[in-house]
């Protein structure tokens, strides 16, 4: 369990740096009016995978009773269940596969909102 908790860990590093990176990227793309291409939804796709292996590595570890340390576990379940269903709920109801470039700019604060939350659901955890 031990590892897994040291992977857990360094993924949620992994988390905030790729979305952040791809925040900064949708900025730019959306500044320069491009659309959503298929980079940057496989992108995104790319980012849901990792807070999906956080999400399976998480409950790992709360199953096995590793979730005592936490100060507030609930909190910190609750930014990662956000975090799980956020994108795709953004992508399926609010852009309904729109590609312009109004749905890069949702999309590119949407990934910096990701950021945000995987900061403070790194908070929550120490």
């Amino acid at each position: 369990m031990v590892v897994i908790q040291s992977i857990h860990s360094a993924l949620s590093n992994t988390a905030w740096l790729f979305f952040l990176i791809i925040g900064l990227w949708g900025l730019f793309r959306a500044i320069r009016g491009q659309a959503v291409n298929g980079n940057y939804l496989g992108a995104a796709f790319i980012g849901q995978l990792i807070f999906i292996v956080q999400a399976v590595l998480g409950t790992l570890l709360w199953l096995g009773g590793y979730s005592v340390g936490i100060a507030r576990p609930g909190i910190h379940l609750l930014y990662g269940v956000f975090a799980l269903v956020f994108l795709p709920f953004i992508y399926l109801s609010v852009l309904r596969g729109d590609d312009t470039n109004r749905a890069q700019w949702v999309l590119s604060f949407t990934t910096l909102f990701l950021f945000g939350i995987a900061l403070r659901s790194i908070a929550t955890a120490v």
